[in-house]
């Protein structure tokens, strides 16, 4: 026999049983390794590259670090690798950050609006329709919509339901997969909100009073029979749409359950012109300097788009530590509605989350897109003839990530939250920042720089106050391809609906 003779099949499978053997100077491939599989308990390391920890009080960037969660909690941060035999998570070529904390989300309307919306159509019929369907449907989209938020490292939701219905069925998915919401239903809701919201006359605004107030009534027993629920993960506020859709009225009796219930307001705030112009017409103030009489921003408070806002509302928000959450794909990835204004907040010394709000669930794409488009603004503002005073700042991934985690968690007055150290909850995801498109083949000297270059497909791992949630890219506290198959059967229904009425052809 030739030196150079074929190896049977059967030879080759019992070199490779070993491992890589070279043989006749050809290495031998062994039959891939067993996956790795989630903890069972929630008592683990994780062993990353780098991380984002928290030190001397204020976020810091390290490489080569282990954290220990025990139960709800970080109980052991370390740079280097903590020893012991715990069951651990490799995390290397990965960044360790704090979960992201997305502060204005209505999660059950991202998958039935996207792609339809991007050229110019409304997203108002798809969410009544959604709206419309069976309790079992809607959660089938909702759990869709959720997974792909916890997919993209978004561990907490500041979530405004479109309804109490939506908020009703948030609550029973994020309980089922242990993820942090502080949900509340649009106050108008769905089925009321476009008459009011789009008047002509006032009277229309006088006149829904009374029904508003039953909204709030139900939405505040919601949030009482729910808070606290899942060992504090879930925290409801109230979720009034905007000023401009609400009276003296109803803003108080908001206000009233907000302190009852007591994790705060969540609302959109001076989100368009034709707002500031209507709460300037009828009550002689800006949003935010009407909100301020009724003591909406005693407690936590975030306030979406914001992109009608004046010096006035700035200066109210920053006084009452109030949170701007900025939502660069509202309205659709790359809709023709313009920026928002991160750079004018991040002037005024507003603190400044990055919110999905509807359409997109990638958080770490929207944490670019703020970025991007921040800068954009800021170089074409800076650039304005006639233009005085300092120049508006460029918006920077660390300012982005930092709003995202303990900027955001501050907000909520939550000191157990965003941030990496021993007696925060441990709420994490790992990102990896050195593979193909991202990164280098190895983990780089500034990884936050990295993830202007990754997406939520990028993200290994994420953890909610110790529970699993997404392992080596896989969703573990649910069958995902059930998840798709089930959301894909809900959405179906709508778009067939939108097809009969000649939706498609407007």
């Amino acid at each position: 026999m030739s030196d150079h003779a074929p190896l049977s099949r059967r030879a080759l499978l019992q070199h490779g049983a070993r491992g890589v053997v070279p043989l006749l100077g050809v290495p031998i491939l062994a039959a891939p390794p067993q996956p790795a599989r989630p903890p069972r308990a929630r008592d683990y390391i994780i062993d990353a590259s780098a991380a984002l920890i928290w030190r001397n009080g204020a976020p810091q960037l390290v490489g080569d670090c282990s954290v220990r969660v025990r139960d709800n909690d970080i109980v052991e941060v370390k740079e280097g690798r903590i020893g012991g035999t715990t069951t651990r998570i490799d995390a290397q070529g990965q960044l360790l950050l704090p979960g992201f904390i997305s502060g204005h989300t209505h999660t059950a309307s991202g998958s039935p609006t996207r792609g339809l919306i991007e050229d110019g159509r409304s997203y108002q019929r798809p969410i009544e329709l959604l709206e419309q369907l069976p309790t079992e449907l809607l959660d089938d989209i909702t759990a869709y919509n959720m997974a792909e938020l916890l997919r993209s490292g978004c561990t907490s939701h500041v979530e405004m339901s479109l309804s109490l219905r939506q908020a009703e069925s948030y609550v029973r998915v994020a309980r089922r997969w242990h993820v942090r919401g502080f949900p509340g239903g649009m106050v108008p809701g769905t089925a009321r909100l476009f008459p009011i919201w789009r008047r002509s006359n006032d009277a229309v605004l006088a006149s829904s009073v009374p029904d508003t107030l039953a909204e709030i009534a139900a939405n505040r027993a919601f949030a009482l029979s729910v808070n606290g629920a899942e060992d504090g993960l879930i925290r409801p506020m109230l979720t009034p749409h905007a000023a401009d859709t609400h009276t003296p009225e109803t803003m108080r009796a908001v206000v009233v359950a907000a302190r009852e219930v007591g994790n705060g307001i969540h609302m959109h705030l001076a989100q368009g012109v034709g707002e500031v112009r209507t709460v300037q017409r009828m009550y002689g103030a800006s949003p935010a300097q009407w909100l301020e009489q009724f003591g909406v921003f005693d407690g936590p408070f975030f306030g979406a788009h914001m992109t009608g806002a004046t010096a006035d509302d700035w200066d109210v928000l920053k006084r009452h530590g109030g949170v701007y959450a900025h939502c660069p794909s509202g309205g659709g990835a790359g809709n023709s509605s313009g920026t928002q204004p991160y750079p004018e907040a991040l002037a005024a010394g507003v603190p400044v989350n990055v919110g999905i709000d509807t359409h997109s669930n990638d958080y770490l794409e929207n944490l670019k897109l703020a970025v991007i488009t921040g800068r954009a603004r800021a170089r074409w503002l800076n650039a304005q003839p006639g233009r005085t005073g300092a120049p508006l700042p460029m918006p920077s991934m660390r300012d982005a990530v930092f709003g995202a985690t303990h900027g955001a968690a501050k907000g909520l007055r939550r000191n157990d939250l965003g941030r990496i150290e021993v007696g925060a909850k441990a709420d994490l995801c790992t990102i990896d920042v050195s593979g193909f498109l991202t990164g280098s083949g190895a983990v780089g000297p500034e990884p936050l720089n990295n993830l202007l270059y990754a997406s939520g497909a990028n993200v290994r791992h994420v953890i909610t106050q110790g529970y699993v949630q997404l392992f080596d890219g896989q969703l573990v506290v649910d069958d995902q391809r059930r998840i798709v198959q089930r959301g894909a059967a809900a959405v179906q229904q709508i778009w067939a609906q939108l097809r009969a009425e000649g939706w498609f052809r407007g």
